[in-house]
């Protein structure tokens, strides 16, 4: 069988985002025979554009985006929660994906999000807006698939996530649904 790939996309620039660290997680803890990378450059991406999204024209490193979707079995948003909603890196990618329309990257493939934030939530209200855009993008969203940690500043203040051993078997868990969720899609339509 087949190595799977999990490519991440985290919605947090900063040099030391704990979701950056959830990301490395998410690598380090993939099951055997899966392979997980990030991908990174999101902020070099311009915002979409259609007259951007033409043939000859389209941004390299959305171009870029765009072809490491379409080849990965799954991609995992990790991501924080900004005023209430996901953070404009993300949104930006998703709209990059989702095109041309009825032919974008992201349909049909699967996707799962996770996170952690400030609030005590921990991004629900982001993660919840990722996976309706991902849908609506055509992307086949694990609705089970998911993980936040709320109080993320007072909880990773003296404990980095890797130590943690609820964070790390969360997004163990997490990864290992979206490796398996090709395998449960064939298994479920025969």
């Amino acid at each position: 069988m087949a190595e799977k790939t999990i490519l991440t996309l985290v919605g947090s620039l900063r040099a030391e985002s704990v979701n950056s660290k959830f990301a490395e997680i998410a690598v380090a803890t993939a099951p055997e025979g899966t392979q997980v990378t990030t991908f990174t450059g999101l902020e070099e991406i311009p915002f979409y554009n259609e007259d951007l999204d033409v043939e000859g024209k389209v941004p390299a490193k959305a171009a870029e985006l765009r072809a490491a979707v379409a080849a990965a079995d799954g991609v995992l948003f990790v991501s924080p929660e900004y005023n209430g909603t996901m953070p404009a890196v993300l949104n930006n990618a998703i709209d990059w994906i989702s095109r041309p329309f009825g032919k974008g990257a992201a349909i049909g493939t699967f996707a799962a999000v996770i996170g952690t934030s400030a609030g005590q939530y921990g991004g629900l209200w982001s993660h919840d807006d990722i996976r309706k855009s991902l849908k609506i993008a055509g992307a086949s969203v694990l609705d089970e698939a998911k993980f936040a940690v709320g109080g993320s500043f007072q909880r990773f203040a003296s404990l980095e996530p890797q130590h943690d051993a609820e964070v790390v078997e969360g997004i163990r868990s997490v990864v290992a649904t979206l490796a398996a969720a090709e395998v449960a899609a064939v298994a479920a339509a025969n």
